[in-house]
């Protein structure tokens, strides 16, 4: 091992050392990380296709829009001072309406909103609540970050993956995240926060699921009892 010494007074600092301690080398820092189970969303790292001609803000004219949506996304665009605040929540409407941000749901609500595509499909692309291909309409996020870890959330994700099999009806996914980690080991289903849920409950709420009922209403976070009554009203 090479040892080098510093100026008069300083520590003698192995070779090893300073090489660990270093900073990362440029190729490492362009190396990203990719997770099998977490957050990150799908495409993030695609291209640009810079063959493709500027977008332009959609013409009303020649882009129709089901006036239910439209007066959704208009509703949201009335709350802020700057309307593209209401990106989020218009593409949200625009997905619940399509099934995901399909072009056709980025081109409705790009007219509605007097925004190029490209603006849209930028944010759609950020946050991963917005999905940028198809996907089922019944929506299990199964938490997956420390509190429900430590309870079990990977095995909860694996059954529930093994319960729904080739389903298409369904969108399966781990979330970082949920904030109820007072009910970990728990999931959204289709935005319904429920929790603590075992293994043993997973047939049981896949079925609920498909039979289009509440799923495990004894578990679902916003029935529980509070000290405030119109805390969960």
């Amino acid at each position: 091992m090479i040892v080098r010494r510093k100026k008069r007074g300083a520590s003698i600092v192995p070779e090893a050392e300073r090489e660990r301690d270093a900073p990362p080398t440029l190729a490492a820092q362009q190396t990203v990380a990719r997770f099998g189970h977490g957050s990150r969303v799908p495409g993030w790292d695609e291209a640009a296709d810079l063959t493709k001609d500027p977008a332009e803000v959609p013409d009303p004219a020649t882009t129709p829009v089901p006036g239910a949506l439209r007066a959704e996304i208009e509703e949201h665009m009335a709350k802020y001072p700057d309307f593209r605040s209401a990106a989020i929540p218009a593409l949200a409407a625009a997905q619940r309406v399509h099934g995901w941000c399909s072009p056709e749901a980025i081109e409705q609500t790009a007219c509605v909103m007097r925004l190029t595509p490209g603006y849209l499909i930028a944010v759609a692309s950020f946050y991963d609540m917005l999905e940028t291909s198809p996907v089922g309409r019944n929506r299990i996020y199964v938490c997956t970050n420390i509190s429900c870890s430590l309870c079990g959330a990977d095995e909860l994700m694996a059954r529930v993956l093994e319960e729904v099999g080739d389903d298409p009806d369904f969108n399966v996914r781990s979330f970082e995240c949920l904030g109820a980690c007072d009910i970990a080991p728990m999931a959204s289903v289709n935005d319904i926060y429920v929790g603590p849920i075992t293994l043993d409950d997973v047939p049981m709420l896949v079925e609920q699921v498909r039979a289009g009922v509440p799923p495990l209403p004894n578990k679902q976070l916003h029935l529980r009892k509070s000290t405030d009554p119109g805390a969960v009203s």
